[in-house]
């Protein structure tokens, strides 16, 4: 299953400049995802990470491999944002970074749904650049009910 961004615009609550995912290459429901995410130097947090040295900061290629994760974890569940439900992180374990993600990057988001169990999700993921690891982790995330701030 493939995915552009209107279907993820669709699924996520993310809005720029924190959406993190642009598009879906190969999405099987409860098993795994690989979605892709351009990298520009026109994102906000080039202008001061690091001035003269662009360099994706860690936290974002996590967020985006949780990004991806949620995706996945919305298709499988048949749900979506809109319908109340917001996916974060519930834990961060054995990540490494092992090359810096620079402007130009196509950064290729792989996330393995390993179980889900009462909306709590651990995923295996991994981020790359031309086929080398940038980055790499196991992420746990749970669905909370999202509440309206007025």
């Amino acid at each position: 299953m493939k995915l552009d961004i209107k279907e993820i615009l669709r699924l996520m609550p993310h809005r720029y400049p924190i959406l993190l995912v642009d598009r879906v290459l190969e999405l099987e429901p409860g098993v795994r995802i690989v979605a892709i995410k351009h990298v520009s130097v026109n994102e906000p947090h080039f202008q001061g990470h690091f001035p003269g040295h662009p360099v994706m900061p860690g936290v974002l290629v996590i967020e985006a491999l949780a990004q991806a994760a949620a995706v996945l974890t919305y298709v499988t569940m048949k749900t979506s944002y809109p319908e109340g439900t917001l996916f974060l992180f519930a834990g961060i374990d054995g990540a490494r970074f092992k090359r810096p993600v620079e402007p130009g990057d196509q950064l290729r988001l792989e996330a393995t749904m390993d179980r889900v169990k009462r909306g709590v999700g651990k995923f295996t993921c991994r981020a790359l650049v031309d086929g080398e690891v940038a980055c790499e982790a196991e992420l746990m995330c749970a669905l909370h009910k999202a509440k309206e701030v007025s």
